[in-house]
């Protein structure tokens, strides 16, 4: 089990595929992502690491939180967000998480907090029919009805579907899929909707229904790791000394 990480909501555009399909796409972007700290067996119970995305100022943070980002040497952080891995799969503290940590088709589970929608009624909230249109129903059309029983027992059992508050509760969409990432602009491009406004804060992680794909990096698809890959994909092969004997 690895890492997840923590994402902003840009919005939505579509792709243009080779074969000339577009597919709507959510575009969600990687924000400065480090980990701020570990969890390890031995010290707290369980391994797990904390992810720090975006920016604070100084002034708006705690000072508490101002000492935990300091013993991390990374700057504060807007969100933080924790995640269970195997002790095998624990990321250093200060490394920073590149986009390529998905890779292109694998699906993911994505959660956020959905848009609140306000007081709703029972047909908006919970999809109910409502009442007929006609024989008989006066005024209370999209009403959701009878709420329960008579005298025994003579209440409303809790967790019935009524008209209430919508919306603003963590939801998580499963089995997204992963369309396109683009590591320079950290980058991941999701097919469809994913829970939350734009500007929104999501994480996503590797979907716990589906098989993980061959190839993803583990523990994490590190920016200092592609930075030291770099150079030496660039060094030309040096020549031999010497010209060929002829």
């Amino acid at each position: 089990m690895r890492s997840g990480v923590i994402a902003k909501k840009v919005g939505m555009t579509r792709l243009f595929m080779d074969d000339g399909r577009q597919v709507p796409v959510t575009v969600l972007q990687l924000d400065n992502l480090q980990v701020v700290a570990q969890r390890t067996a031995e010290k707290d119970g369980y391994s797990a690491v904390q992810l720090g995305a975006g920016s604070a100022k100084a002034k708006r943070t705690s000072q508490a939180m101002r000492g935990h980002f300091a013993a991390a040497k990374v700057a504060p952080k807007r969100k933080i967000a924790e995640f269970r891995v195997s002790a095998d799969n624990l990321i250093g503290v200060g490394e920073e998480i590149s986009a390529e940590h998905f890779l292109e088709g694998q699906k993911v589970d994505v959660s956020g907090t959905s848009i609140g929608k306000g007081f709703a009624g029972a047909m908006k909230r919970h999809n109910f029919g409502g009442l007929r249109a006609s024989h008989g129903v006066s005024i209370s059309h999209r009403s959701h009805g009878s709420t329960g029983q008579c005298q025994d027992p003579g209440r409303v059992f809790k967790g019935k579907k009524m008209a209430g508050h919508m919306g603003a509760a963590k939801v998580t969409t499963q089995n997204l899929e992963v369309v396109k990432t683009d590591a320079d602009r950290g980058l991941i491009m999701i097919k469809g909707a994913v829970p939350g406004s734009k500007g929104g804060w999501v994480t996503i992680k590797d979907a716990v229904k589906k098989k993980l794909p061959d190839g993803v990096p583990f523990p994490a698809a590190l920016k200092s790791a592609a930075a030291a890959a770099a150079p030496a994909e660039e060094t030309p092969a040096e020549a031999p000394e010497g010209g060929a004997e002829e």
